[in-house]
């Protein structure tokens, strides 16, 4: 097993937090209506993509129904609908859907990860969880940093919790800290960080984040990781 996949593993087993590991599990039991013939994941969802990414994707948690079901980042929700059509678009994703862990989908040269890998109840991990949680990102950003050339952060918190993490794993964050907004773009010495506004059902439908401006910014991010519409660096 490779050090990423054995960090996956790992993170896969955690019960750190207990409001997380209540909610995340009750959630597995009682699940929803739509999805009653699924057998949940109901565990820490751990990233997805290649272990010599060149571009990270920075979320905020699992969605209940989501991630939390499935066991994939951004797989078999509305957020993931959007993110997944965005990379394909893009050149980055196999396929545009995401609907499980065997449905094919591949990634090119870009991997997804979340600051807090549970589901939160409503959505909102508390800063106490979001801390616990970030020795995972930390010890993913080392493993990946070979690689890694540039990042996209998903909404205000995924930054706000990212740039401790960019620190602890090496990278230089400027003082005072930067500060978030969509197509924001900081260099951390030798690392491209930008932000975008997240992928939620609140923000795609009343048309804050459209189609097109998550495009511009994950294509101006991949340009960045030296990263060809195949994913491949060149």
């Amino acid at each position: 097993m490779n050090p990423l996949a054995d960090l996956d593993h790992r993170i896969s087993g955690c019960r750190a937090c207990p409001r997380l590991v209540e909610w995340r599990e009750e959630v597995a039991r009682t699940k929803r209506a739509a999805f009653a013939d699924w057998s949940y994941w109901g565990r820490p969802v751990p990233g997805f993509g290649p272990s010599d990414a060149g571009m990270l994707i920075v979320g905020l948690a699992p969605a209940a129904h989501g991630g939390n079901r499935t066991g994939r980042m951004f797989t078999g929700d509305r957020s993931g609908d959007v993110l997944y059509q965005a990379l394909y678009d893009v050149g980055l994703a196999s396929q545009p859907t995401a609907e499980s862990m065997d449905d094919g989908l591949e990634l090119y040269g870009v991997r997804i990860t979340s600051p807090v890998h549970c589901a939160p109840p409503a959505n909102k991990p508390t800063p106490g969880e979001r801390d616990t949680c970030r020795p995972w990102l930390v010890r993913e950003l080392e493993l990946l940093r070979p690689t890694l050339r540039s990042v996209v952060v998903l909404g205000a918190f995924g930054w706000q919790a990212a740039l401790p993490a960019f620190a602890e794993a090496g990278w230089s964050v400027p003082r005072p800290r930067p500060v978030f907004g969509h197509g924001a773009r900081v260099s951390l010495g030798g690392l491209e960080l930008f932000g975008c506004f997240h992928v939620s059902q609140r923000n795609t439908f009343t048309g804050k984040l459209t189609p097109a401006m998550i495009r511009e910014v994950l294509a101006t991010a991949a340009e960045a990781a030296g990263l060809r519409r195949d994913g491949r660096t060149g």
